[in-house]
């Protein structure tokens, strides 16, 4: 029989392996559901891995789908190292785009460049007052910030319901609850003519070479890692946990803020009702999947961006519901979740043991 025993120390293969072969497990769960559902798996495969990355304009929309998660993800991975429990990502990259959005809708034909800088910065405040609610709730009422955090995300989803339905609708829009196109001015610079690809992918990556730094060649990263690790040793060094709190929060929610403002200012350059994409709940995935850490989270968030497009083209072409973009979210998830014993526990086969019974039928005979 097959038993878990526990390894006298965390292995190192694995914390790396782990995710390696929750992806393998995830693609052959896949390859059944596409065959139950009477599709073909290899088509099937070529939507989720294969055309996202086929051809340069592929690439340059999968650089669009991998920037805002990379960025919210970096942020996440600050908090969940210090032991905080942002849930609400998804809430923080709403409110940035609200008020990113509303820093655009002041631009007409005359205002210069200074714009999009504005955005940004009014995009990055918005998250990081999103995410000092929690903070203030959590720091002042030991309020639980899973479930504050969560909770704003839908109150987020309502003030930009409310604007756009309301005092920012178009009303040159034909009635749909969207805001004005944005100016030219206020569009992200793009890296590529004729590509949707901005400068949002050159901030992601930067701001991983600084997550990094900030986390491993810093006093203050080094004390909110502690914090999360070892609260009492953090306490006993002098670490300020209501410090690593605000931290931690404030940081992640910039992050989800500032996606949120190359979103609307970039690919979409407009306010609408379908800016939560659920990038703030798939990055929760991408930084588990990344380990936390910068270098992996750059390649979690792109797996995960080719999941996001693999289920559109599955929907347009195979005829499969949209749904199966959050199946194969959670798939991953799950499957990473279960592959992570291996990294405490090892896996043995053990013979087992007659019982008395049957030890004493072959003392008999």
């Amino acid at each position: 029989m097959l038993k878990l025993e526990q390894r006298p120390q965390a292995s190192k293969f694995w914390t790396y392996g782990s995710p390696v072969l929750a992806l393998l497990i995830t693609v052959l769960i896949g390859v059944g559901l596409f065959v139950i559902l009477g599709k073909d798996p290899v088509r099937g495969l070529q939507a989720f891995f294969w055309e996202p990355v086929k051809s340069g304009y592929a690439l340059g929309e999968l650089a669009v789908k991998a920037t805002p998660l990379l960025l919210i993800a970096l942020g996440l991975a600050v908090c969940f190292r210090s032991n905080v429990w942002n849930i609400g990502a998804e809430g923080q990259f709403v409110i940035g785009a609200v008020a990113a959005a509303g820093m655009a809708l002041l631009a007409d034909k005359n205002t210069g460049p200074w714009i999009v800088p504005a955005i940004l910065v009014a995009g990055v405040l918005g998250g990081m007052a999103w995410a000092g609610i929690v903070a203030l709730l959590r720091d002042r009422f030991n309020a639980n910030e899973i479930l504050v955090s969560l909770m704003l995300v839908y109150v987020g989803t309502l003030v930009l319901g409310y604007l756009v339905y309301g005092p920012w609708k178009d009303p040159m829009g034909y009635n749909f609850p969207q805001t004005k196109t944005f100016e030219r001015v206020t569009q992200i610079p793009r890296l590529v003519q004729g590509m949707r690809m901005n400068i949002g992918v050159v901030i992601a990556l930067l701001g991983s070479g600084l997550l990094w730094a900030f986390l491993f060649r810093t006093r203050a990263g080094f004390a909110l890692q502690v914090g999360g690790l070892a609260p009492a040793a953090a306490r006993y060094a002098g670490f300020s946990s209501r410090k690593a709190l605000w931290t931690a929060l404030l940081i992640s929610g910039a992050t989800a803020g500032l996606a949120g403002a190359l979103e609307v200012a970039g690919p979409l350059g407009q306010l609408t009702p379908y800016v939560p994409a659920g990038y703030g709940f798939a990055a929760i995935i991408v930084a588990f999947v990344g380990r936390l850490h910068p270098v992996g989270m750059i390649f979690s968030s792109i797996l995960m961006s080719m999941f996001y497009i693999g289920g559109e083209l599955a929907q347009s072409r195979l005829g499969l519901p949209k749904a199966l973009t959050g199946v194969f979210q959670g798939l991953l998830l799950f499957t990473l979740l279960a592959c992570d014993t291996l990294v405490a526990y090892r896996i043995r086969w053990v013979a087992q043991k007659a019982g008395p019974a049957v030890a004493a039928a072959k003392g008999v005979r």
